[in-house]
């Protein structure tokens, strides 16, 4: 009995909805509701927009040192204990192994607990916003098809005197169901608009921290490379008379 009964209050809001749609019936306008769920709904696409964002950073820092220590296993491959360019290639994969382990760790854990846990928190009290806002919106479906009904039967009496209080009575208490959740939406949505400052600013602070330890961490390792590589003045000059030889190959085919 109880399916019955919300499957005919589904089909009664369904076809009050097309009423409206087509405006064969009344509607109740709510502009302070509709300005605070349209920002509540900007915040959202936001909000899920910056939450996958940064857990997309994440992930490409993860696919960056892996990166790196592959570049690192293969460079060593060219080198053997003799070249003298053989301790850089153990060095540097030495470095690269460090830093992912860093990712791995450090960097990892500080950025979920400060960044993508905040975050995500923040995005999970959205869906159940949104259902409450669709209870609302069925409320006030109930309500205006409540008022509809009145207006008829004012239009039309019925040859049954009870039917208009009946109705009226009907169209009070779906007003007052509407309206006592649609008061709650209206306090509480500016303030779940509000919660983005203690949410988003210390969040940021982490994540401008944590690239920053970072970044810092992977250029005192490879400073500490430097030492395999002559100055920079020098090395300019090798890669230039590098790129004189190269101009001056030439490459002959006899057949």
């Amino acid at each position: 009995m109880a399916f019955l009964n919300g499957f005919k209050k589904n089909l009664n809001r369904a076809g009050q909805s097309i009423m409206q749609r087509t405006g064969n019936s009344d509607k109740t306008a709510d502009s302070e509701f509709d300005e605070e769920y349209t920002r509540l709904k900007t915040l959202e696409k936001k909000s899920d927009k910056l939450s996958k964002e940064t857990k997309g950073y994440l992930d490409s820092i993860r696919g960056m040192t892996a990166a790196q220590i592959r570049i690192a296993q293969t460079i060593e491959l060219f080198y053997d204990d003799g070249n003298p360019m053989g301790q850089s290639g153990t060095d540097y994969k030495r470095v690269m192994e460090k830093l992912d382990e860093e990712a791995k760790t450090d960097l990892d854990t500080a950025f979920r607990t400060t960044v993508l846990e905040p975050f995500g928190r923040f995005c999970s009290y959205f869906p159940e916003i949104n259902e409450a806002v669709k209870r609302r919106q069925k409320k006030l479906l109930d309500y205006d098809t409540q008022r509809s009904k009145v207006r008829k039967l004012i239009d039309k009496p019925s040859e049954d005197p009870q039917r208009l209080p009946r109705a009226e009575q009907e169209a009070n208490m779906a007003r007052e169901m509407y309206e006592n959740l649609n008061s709650i939406l209206v306090n509480d949505l500016p303030k779940v608009v509000e919660l983005r400052v203690p949410y988003l600013d210390p969040s940021f602070e982490a994540l401008v921290k944590s690239q920053l330890r970072f970044s810092q961490t992977s250029y005192e390792q490879l400073e500490g490379l430097r030492r395999h590589f002559p100055p920079e003045q020098e090395n300019d000059q090798r890669v230039d008379n590098v790129l004189q030889q190269m101009r001056e190959l030439t490459i002959c085919g006899n057949f």
